[in-house]
């Protein structure tokens, strides 16, 4: 029985390390293919336009990636990054309003009103409920005068009459992300569109928009034990820096951010020298002095102070316990070094290895051998990456368990990946994986447009997207196990429990979660 395993984790590494020859072949082949062509463009004004042919089909993709996320919403004003996404779809000068200089003229007014009702809304002393009645009921009446200017989702169904699809956008604690394919015939159509919001966005329905990111925020963190527990965790895990807010805003900021600050954030990031656009499919160079027409105009501004906040390094354990009548639940996390780290490549190894498929560590361990966990996964780069981030652990305790065991089970896990090398077939198998899905993230025009965007803007040279397969291969054993005993230790942890404790009236299970 040895002799036959022997023999088929032989077979196994062999295979990997055709496959891996194979890949590093193509990867090559790829590069050359990409370097052919793609064509990079800064213009004057600072953005960086990429431009990647790809004529198989008459349509293009494109990725606009902004360097702003949540981590840049200023002090009390958390969400506010978020909401510039919402309004990117409102419109803009010329899109969205049946008279722009008179909506200018009565968006203004809501300012004005906006701002006498918050002024009487903060007063802790002497608040007066009849002047704040009065300048509610003012505001609301600026609000409605401004409202029949509107033409509702204009935007919106503009692109989509024009054959957009996919159109959509993302905040991230790192950056925020617009994007949609379309058929090529449309591409300057689409020039003038999303110029022309970078440029000229109006904070129009701000309020109305600002209770729709109120009510995600109640879904998403108020409303969802998991919210819940994250949004505690990041606050205890992070003492400095913004990474210990939640993306979507603490609900008192969130609550009362304005148009006006809206304005000012845009100002600051959405400057080109902070914008980088990749647009992939049947495009080319000839497009690029067309393309330069309309997002050359976008006006220069000095480019955002980079930020000098920094976590202090963490010196002692720290937990969260969370006792609610809902699911147990664990989490804990590891603070981990940016993404520019000499040990990025490293940590992608160490997440492959503990939860990449059925195969991977923590599923075999906690899932499919003792059967403690329904789920248990562990990941990097949480909750962003441009920053020092944490390389986190999950688990789902199944019924009749608890999260202290889980917690228990993941550490054993860790420190066998302390003290015993990992396999030879596990390591291949995470550079093979690496290459695969490398190769697979550049199958579709969307797929190439955001690689190269974020590499762009990430390392200044989309080349990196490749180059990192190099970082990959030179990932050796002990790489994994020196960043595994200088990374994972207690005075670098911080966990979460959520506990289960019946709501009052109620007798509690027989076992339930173990918090301390």
């Amino acid at each position: 029985m040895k002799i036959f395993s022997a023999a088929r984790a032989l077979a196994l590494v062999c295979c990997v390390a055709i496959a891996a020859h194979c890949f590093g072949q193509n990867v090559q082949q790829e590069l050359t293919n990409f370097e052919n062509r793609v064509t990079v463009k800064v213009l004057p004004n600072g953005l960086t336009l990429i431009v990647c042919e790809r004529p198989e089909a008459p349509v293009f993709s494109y990725f606009t990636i902004v360097d702003a996320g949540d981590a840049n919403d200023p002090d009390g004003e958390s969400g506010l990054a978020h909401m510039f996404e919402h309004l990117a779809f409102k419109g803009t000068k010329d899109i969205g309003t049946t008279d722009y200089e008179a909506e200018k003229v009565a968006l203004a007014k809501v300012e004005t009103a906006y701002a006498a009702y918050d002024a009487e809304y903060r007063k802790r002393v002497g608040q007066d409920p009849e002047k704040l009645k009065e300048l509610k009921a003012e505001f609301d009446a600026a609000e409605k005068a401004a409202n029949q200017y509107v033409i509702p989702n204009e935007f919106t169904e503009i692109a989509e009459a024009n054959g957009a699809s996919g159109l959509n956008a993302e905040t991230s604690l790192d950056d925020t992300q617009y994007y949609w394919s379309m058929p090529s015939n449309r591409l300057q159509l689409w020039a003038y569109m999303e110029s022309d919001r970078i440029a000229n966005p109006v904070p129009r329905q701000f309020y109305r928009e600002r209770s729709v990111v109120m009510e995600e925020r109640m879904m998403r963190i108020d409303s969802n034990p998991i919210g819940r527990m994250v949004e505690q965790f990041l606050a205890t895990a992070y003492v400095a820096h913004p990474y210990h807010r939640p993306g979507v805003g603490w609900e008192s900021e969130l609550s009362q951010i304005t148009a006006t600050e809206a304005e000012a954030f845009h100002r600051k990031y959405y400057v080109p020298s902070n914008i980088v656009i990749a647009v992939v499919g049947d495009v080319g160079p000839d497009d690029l002095s067309m393309l330069e027409k309309y997002f050359g105009a976008i006006p220069a501004g000095p480019p955002p102070e980079p930020m000098t906040t920094v976590e202090p390094p963490q010196t002692a354990e720290k937990s969260v316990i969370i006792k609610e009548p809902t699911q147990p639940l664990y989490l804990e996390g590891y603070h981990r070094p940016d993404y520019r780290d000499p040990d990025d490549a490293v940590y992608d190894a160490i997440q492959d290895i503990f939860s990449n498929g059925r195969t991977s560590r923590l599923y075999r361990s906690l899932v499919e051998q003792q059967q403690i966990a329904a789920e248990a996964e562990g990941f990097s780069g949480f909750p962003g990456t441009k920053y020092p981030g944490l390389f986190a652990f999950f688990a789902v305790p199944n019924a009749g368990h608890t999260p202290e065991e889980m917690r228990t089970a993941i550490h054993k896990e860790i420190d066998k990946l302390k003290t015993t090398d990992v396999t030879d077939a596990e390591l291949a198998m995470f550079k093979t994986r690496a290459r695969a899905d490398l190769l697979r993230g550049l199958d579709d025009n969307q797929g190439i447009a955001e690689q190269l965007a974020y590499y762009q803007l990430r390392y200044g040279d989309w080349r990196e997207l490749f180059n990192q397969l190099n970082k990959i291969d030179a990932v050796t054993k002990a790489d994994i196990r020196r960043v595994a005993n200088k990374i994972f230790v207690p005075s670098n942890r911080t966990y979460a429990i959520v506990d289960y404790q019946a709501p009052p009236g109620q007798s509690a299970p027989a076992v339930h979660g173990g918090g301390r």
